[in-house]
């Protein structure tokens, strides 16, 4: 038996379907395979579908469907079934944004990169699409962002081979990387923490009667320093065990239960809630809870990019070390959202629809759009056919990998790119009518 955790991440559409053959051989030949997957043309390749929700976090885990695809199909209740037959879809947009400002790279010549210039249009959702090994990272990863980081006075790793970058430097004021690493280096850090929500929860605890009585201050229901927090511990609410020669044990903490926090930091309360209850939440549990209160208000407002970008499961103390990669990048991108005021910034996403449902890639584009609204620019390295077909603009690099690849194919709408007889990209989503 064979087991497979979403083998599709990082392939083109074209190698998607070469993968495909591969798992059908192994079964062939007499072995098993299970495949934990969201890409459409591997479902549509199963034999048997076992579909779990409806929704994520504490609105899924269960089964919703189990049986061949031909079935799937006709469930009225899954998520997936709908979009598969398109009764829900993520459709092409009618206009795509003009643009006139844009950054040029000249001289790509990075790796496998054959020396070509190409532009970068600002305000926009510009898509750089190819198949696996073409050469994408090479010219977003290696070239664009690390030139842009050191022109803002960052400091970052040497820049690719290329000539120069022009262009409109000054109608952009920083560049933000936005990738799959997790949100906090400490066990203790968290979707709040992350955001700087959970300041302002700490700071209503501290307002209310039994807080000022006892002397706490926000500091006391902070779990990162001593005070307020369980120092046997530490905050965590669990105690490592190291062994030597096999994994760490983890352990509840003895001392609070797990609930992270001394007892009489537990007794003060928000609402019949204590500290623990409260990062005990979903997010969305957590607006609803706090928005029915002014004091409240401005936490629920924080909170709103959450689930925005397809969070609202997630729980406020959830450690940040139990998050998922595409969970983690969506985590960042709703730190963005919830900033009021910012210069114009260009965001790079790296495979950002990585362990994405369809549904969740619908409230990410959502989150892409809102954005561009607010006159940022996106550069995205993708291969998924649902974000290309939205783009504003596509560079397109191929055809092959390696050596073979790492040329300008098209560069362009999205319309224009069906007609290029040289792009995988073009003739994918020709063939299946996507454009």
């Amino acid at each position: 038996m064979y087991i497979l955790d979403e083998p599709s991440i990082g392939l083109h559409p074209r190698d998607t379907g070469r993968l495909i053959k591969v798992l059908r051989r192994l079964q062939q030949i007499g072995n098993s395979v299970i495949v934990v997957e969201h890409d459409e043309e591997i479902i549509r390749a199963a034999d048997y579908v076992i579909d779990i929700g409806p929704l994520a976090g504490q609105h899924g885990g269960e089964i919703v469907f189990q049986g061949t695809h031909a079935s799937l199909v006709k469930n009225p209740t899954s998520l997936t079934a709908k979009y598969l037959t398109g009764a829900l879809q993520i459709k092409a947009p009618a206009r795509r944004r003009k643009w006139s400002d844009f950054l040029e790279i000249v001289g790509a010549r990075e790796n496998n990169l054959k020396g070509f210039d190409v532009k970068f249009p600002l305000n926009l959702l510009t898509v750089v699409t190819g198949v696996s090994g073409s050469g994408k990272s090479s010219l977003v990863r290696r070239i664009l962002y690390p030139v842009l980081a050191k022109h803002f006075g960052g400091i970052g790793e040497r820049s690719g081979d290329h000539t120069e970058v022009r262009g409109d430097l000054n109608r952009i004021s920083a560049v933000e990387f936005v990738d799959q690493n997790p949100i906090g280096k400490s066990s203790r850090s968290n979707p709040v923490t992350y955001l700087k929500v959970y300041d302002e929860i700490r700071k209503l605890f501290a307002d209310q009667q039994a807080s000022k009585i006892n002397g706490f201050t926000p500091s006391h229901f902070s779990f990162n320093i001593d005070g307020g927090r369980c120092e046997t511990c530490q905050g965590e609410g669990e105690i490592k065990v190291e062994m030597q020669f096999m994994a760490d044990i983890l352990l509840v903490c003895e001392h609070c239960g797990g609930k992270r926090f001394k007892p009489d930091v537990l007794e003060v309360t928000y609402r019949d809630k204590n500290i623990y209850d409260i990062l005990e939440l979903t997010v969305d549990e957590a607006i609803t809870f706090f928005d029915e209160k002014s004091p409240g208000k401005k936490i629920a407002r924080k909170l709103q990019p959450l689930p925005d970008v397809g969070l609202g499961y997630v729980r406020l103390g959830q450690s940040s070390s139990t998050l998922s990669g595409g969970e983690s990048q969506r985590v960042k991108l709703a730190s963005f959202l919830s900033r009021e005021k910012e210069e114009p910034t260009l965001f790079i996403f790296d495979e950002p629809t990585t362990g994405l449902h369809f549904h969740d890639i619908s409230k990410l584009l959502d989150s892409m759009h809102a954005l561009l609204s607010r006159g940022h620019s996106i550069v995205v390295i993708e291969h998924n056919p649902e974000v290309i077909k939205v783009a504003d603009w596509i560079i397109d690099l191929g055809p092959e990998g390696g050596d073979e690849g790492g040329y300008k194919l098209y560069e362009g709408t999205p319309d224009g790119i069906v007609n290029c007889e040289k792009s995988f990209t073009g003739q994918y989503l020709k063939e299946h009518r996507l454009l």
